[in-house]
């Protein structure tokens, strides 16, 4: 199974929404820690509650932040 790249995927879609790391912890309802982990490539696999609470505050699918990670 090909490992997902939540880290340069999130990074992606927050930047281009012009918002800040805080600003997407606030958004998403988690702590800034878990988006700068996140996107060190720290926490390799997000819990599903954290994946669902960032795919909604960037308003993409689950399967579509799933699917940009496999690329």
């Amino acid at each position: 199974m090909k490992e997902l790249k939540f880290d340069s995927v999130v990074k992606k879609l927050r930047t281009e929404k012009g918002w800040s790391q805080q600003k997407l912890a606030e958004k998403a309802e988690v702590a800034y820690n878990v988006i700068t982990r996140i996107e060190q490539g720290l926490t390799k696999e997000p819990t599903i509650q954290t994946i669902m609470k960032i795919a909604e505050a960037l308003d993409i699918s689950i399967d579509e932040l799933v699917e940009k990670g496999k690329q």
